[in-house]
């Protein structure tokens, strides 16, 4: 089956102008796989009782609270100095600051098996792939900060910020503990600046590497020396300013920077004031807005940024950002509201993450877990969950190095990096697991249930209905009609020639349950019929 995958096609030539064609399911799932993780069909239908306009403005507007944290759901082992035994199974290690090497790497793996909980529950909003974006963007390594407290920290800062404004969230994380740990700013002093943060914070998180991003070595070395001075509390589980290890000189920046000046400070408030002014400084350079509005882009619609793109979505995307005090809703807004988005040439573009393999498999066909109360089973299930996408090459928490995953901006592969003889094989040996035997953990098992996924379809006893059904839920790119019927015919009809043949079969199953060899039967067709499905190339587009 050919697909975007073999022959990528050029992006389109549309514009920011709100879309105003149709509103089918077509459109809605595609809105969804992009701003969700899978499009789920109660999601679907919901979605379909709104306009465009209004669909995108409820998924830009959480209304669920943020989750409760993580729980403590491992056994701490009898050598853990000092043990965590005060904290109760099922109530929430957050907050609390044990440092033992053995209880935070199990804390960093309950932690990571949460955020997978969180991904597959998501509720109806943008907010868990906005989560998910800023990780990347702000690439952290849990590997790295060690430390679980500062782990969670970290991310329920990226998460409380994800739908808010860029500058805030700048500032939160150039003081957040678990990044003075990673890029080493904690250690960070006026005797030795270190420049690892303040070269990322330009050459990563807010200019970019550009032709159009022109900060200079000088200005990397005066960024280090705003920043010095920030340490962390490991027992208040916060970052602190102390002034005697601060740079209190001023700071010359370049032109790139309108030779700005940061004045040096000898108060307690000089860390903050700095670092305030700096950011400043940076987001007054229209570079900044640029770029993000292309790592947005790449992450919501496409890899592929010619001078078209540039000139028709990037430039007026970045003068919306700018005008609106780099607050990140008008962005995404405009951008999800747009004929560009819509257009016919920006679906079934992408190349599946893992994560969205993976959580959107679980969530389209609509797999069955435990109830959230039984938190030891799910617990198991999202750590299943997780060694998939990592064994597929996006282990959440700790991306490759600070830069993130290559996919969002390796020239010139970018999501095809996903995609190679090691992860192509896993990808259908995960789908066919959940087909056929599924998982099991502390005696709970999680498998697609097949005929209970299609009974839900318009006409499942139809077979034509059926997989154009089931291929307008699942691909983003739709089988040609000659693929279709030799679908029907090896699998459905097992080579008869009459559509009959799996009409009668499933109105017998309906009918007479209790017919063993016809409910087999039409249970191991179905099963067959998804996994064929799955394994396409098709299934791995969004």
């Amino acid at each position: 089956m050919m697909s975007r995958m073999d022959f990528p096609a050029p992006p389109p030539a549309t514009g920011l102008a709100p879309y105003s064609g149709p509103w089918t399911e077509n459109e809605v799932i595609h809105l969804l796989k992009r701003a969700m993780f899978g499009a789920r069909r109660a999601d679907i239908s919901y979605f379909l009782g709104k306009t465009c306009s209004q669909a995108v403005d409820e998924l830009l507007n959480p209304q669920a609270p943020l989750p409760a944290p993580p729980v403590k759901e491992y056994t701490t082992p009898a050598t853990a100095n000092p043990a965590d035994s005060n904290i109760v199974a099922g109530s929430t290690w957050v907050g609390d600051a044990n440092t033992d090497g053995s209880v935070n790497s199990l804390r960093v793996a309950s932690f990571k098996k949460w955020w997978m909980g969180q991904m597959v529950n998501q509720d109806r909003s943008i907010r868990e792939k906005m989560t998910l974006f800023w990780h990347n963007h702000f690439s952290t390594e849990t590997g790295v900060i060690s430390y679980a407290q500062y782990v969670y920290k970290h991310h329920a800062m990226l998460r409380a910020n994800a739908l808010g404004n860029f500058r805030s969230l700048v500032k939160a994380v150039t003081i957040d503990p678990g990044m003075l740990v990673f890029l080493n700013g904690q250690q960070n002093v006026a005797a030795a600046p270190d420049e690892n943060y303040g070269r990322e914070l330009q050459e990563l998180f807010c200019c970019g590497k550009g032709p159009g991003s022109q900060y200079t070595e000088a200005d990397v070395k005066a960024a280090a020396r705003v920043l010095t001075g920030w340490r962390n509390n490991a027992t208040n589980i916060s970052s602190y300013f102390d002034i005697n290890r601060h740079d209190k000189n001023s700071k010359q920046f370049s032109s790139f920077y309108n030779n700005t000046v940061i004045q040096g400070r000898t108060t307690a408030t000089a860390g903050d004031e700095e670092i305030d002014a700096m950011i400043s400084m940076i987001l007054a350079a229209d570079e900044v807005a640029m770029y993000i509005c292309r790592r947005l882009y790449r992450w919501f619609v496409y890899y592929d940024i010619d001078s078209t793109v540039e000139a028709n979505v990037i430039t007026p995307l970045a003068a919306i950002f700018r005008s609106n005090n780099y607050n990140i809703v008008p962005v995404l807004s405009t951008l999800l509201k747009s004929e560009h988005f819509f257009d016919a040439l920006s679906r079934g573009c992408q190349i599946k993450s893992p994560v969205d393999f993976v959580v959107g498999f679980c969530r389209e066909l609509e797999l069955s877990f435990p109830p959230l109360t039984d938190y030891v089973s799910n617990y198991g299930h999202w750590n299943y969950l997780l060694s998939w996408v990592a064994s597929l090459q996006q282990n959440i928490g700790d991306p490759p190095d600070v830069s993130g995953w290559k996919a969002y901006y390796q020239v010139p592969q970018f999501y095809e990096t996903w995609i190679n003889s090691d992860t192509l094989p896993k990808r259908n040996q995960f789908s066919d697991i959940l087909m056929n035997s599924g998982y099991t953990f502390n005696g709970k098992k999680i498998l697609v249930d097949g005929v209970g996924f299609i009974k839900t379809l318009s006409q499942p006893g139809d077979p034509n209905k059926l997989i154009d059904d089931l291929t307008r839920l699942l691909f983003r790119i739709d089988l040609s009609a000659a693929s279709k019927a030799q679908v029907k015919q090896d699998i459905l009809l097992s080579g008869q020639i009459s559509d009959y043949y799996w009409t009668g079969a499933w109105n017998l199953y309906i009918s007479t349950p209790g017919d063993t060899a016809n409910t087999t039967t039409v249970k191991n067709k179905v099963r067959d019929l998804l996994k064929y499905l799955m394994d396409l190339s098709e299934y791995q587009l969004a």
